[in-house]
């Protein structure tokens, strides 16, 4: 099964322009699925029915695995053997009758404006670190990109007299507006600070860290963190907070869930589909405690 799993892969990145994280979450769920096979006496794709399958979901939930990621499984699963099918390396798609486990979307933890607004106000602007993490924080919440994108992106996938940013993720491009809040924190980081934290001219890297190199996810999670904690925000803030809270504060404020879809970088509509059901939830909160006759 390796082969046809590195085959899929080659496929997932060449002809569906699927993005590094997503064509490495499919193998991961696979090398699991295939060391389930191997274990059970299963060496040919071909021998693979719905009953061994469902025995499969049934080891996951024996495991404990959250709904989330058995979910997630079954649609690799799926996207794998429907493409052996097509192939013509199995007959049938065993995956077809299996349905994936109910569950009730979680709603993601956002901030509140005033939130945003403290934790934003916390960078030291007469430091270059400081003037570095205001213009990425600026920028998060300015566009909802994530944080891997955030950190990939170079010196020229910035357009400040358009007001815009290229955001790439895999072979897809997108391209996403930013405000003047922003566009100010960027001109401040690229005027003051970058130059002076680059150690050399080649470098491409938008933004870079104290040794003059790109950035890591781990290290722009201990920055927010440690503003999180100086603004004394309880809530356990992450990046990818700083992304539900841009969709949350654009849908609460009258933006159509097509346009934050395509900010976002959504592939389909029903995962933005949760700011519009929080935002419900907030007036009717709103509304209970507001109207007195509620």
């Amino acid at each position: 099964m390796t082969k046809h799993i590195e085959e899929f892969a080659s496929y997932l990145k060449d002809e569906k322009n699927a993005s590094e994280n997503t064509i490495a979450s499919y193998c991961r769920d696979l090398h699991h699925f295939n060391a389930y096979c191997l274990e059970s006496g299963v060496d040919d794709l071909k021998k693979v029915r719905y009953v061994f399958l469902a025995g499969y979901v049934a080891r996951l939930e024996k495991e404990r695995k959250a709904i989330s990621t058995i979910s997630r499984n079954l649609s690799s699963l799926r996207s794998f053997f429907q493409y052996l099918k097509r192939g013509n390396v199995v007959e049938e798609d065993p995956t077809e009758r299996l349905a994936s486990p109910k569950s009730n979307k979680k709603v993601p933890e956002v901030l509140s404006m005033q939130e945003v607004e403290i934790l934003l106000e916390q960078p030291d602007m007469e430091d270059v670190k400081g003037i570095r993490d205001k213009a990425m924080l600026e920028l998060l919440y300015a566009t909802g990109i994530r944080v891997t994108e955030l950190i990939s992106m170079q010196s020229q996938d910035i357009n400040l007299a358009m007001g815009y940013v290229k955001c790439r993720d895999g072979k897809k491009e997108r391209i996403i507006p930013i405000g003047k809040a922003a566009q100010q924190a960027m001109l401040v980081y690229l005027d003051r600070s970058r130059p002076v934290m680059v150690r050399t001219t080649e470098e491409t890297m938008l933004f870079v860290s104290c040794l003059g190199q790109g950035m890591s996810r781990q290290g722009f999670w201990k920055i927010v963190k440690s503003y999180a904690d100086k603004a004394s925000i309880k809530k356990a803030i992450t990046p990818h907070m700083l992304r539900h809270s841009f969709a949350s504060h654009l849908v609460e404020n009258g933006a159509d869930l097509r346009s934050v879809q395509e900010m976002l970088g959504h592939s389909d509509l029903s995962t933005t589909q949760v700011y519009a059901k929080m935002n419900k939830h907030r007036l009717k909160e709103v509304y209970a405690k507001a109207h007195p006759r509620a």
